[in-house]
């Protein structure tokens, strides 16, 4: 059975980009555009893998990791957060947040499908490298 991720992204390219790639790697996706329901979406896909982008209208990826990490059913599942900010702050705060990973945009296309994959592998026990 293909691995299941979860994309939460409100710029509808990104979103199309993100899960086409991982479609065309043989993973089982669903997209969500509006955090506000990212969260019922991840309870009901159970996803193995969680990609977030920080920046969307109504609720933060920053919120969103945090409900994520406080559901039970949920607090295991690996996030890698993808946003256009890459400032160190950032970073720490995805990763205070919940984040196993974290990518900044532009986003290399293999370097996304190697975290992916990493994460995917190693799971919440160990966090991924972040940076490209």
């Amino acid at each position: 059975m293909a691995r299941k991720v979860l994309v939460v992204e409100d710029n509808e390219l990104n979103l199309r980009l993100f899960c086409d790639l991982l479609r065309a790697h043989n993973y089982a996706v669903e997209g969500v555009r509006d955090g506000r329901e990212a969260l019922d979406a991840a309870r009901a896909f159970m996803p193995d893998l969680i990609v977030m982008d920080i920046q969307m209208p109504h609720v933060t990826g920053i919120e969103l990791m945090e409900a994520i990490r406080a559901d039970a059913e949920l607090a295991a599942t690996p996030i890698m957060a993808v946003t256009a900010y890459a400032g160190k702050a950032d970073e720490e705060r995805a990763r205070a947040a919940g984040a196993d990973a974290y990518v900044s945009k532009p986003i290399s296309l293999m370097r996304f499908v190697e975290a992916v994959e990493s994460l995917l592998t190693v799971g919440r026990t160990d966090s991924v490298p972040a940076k490209p």
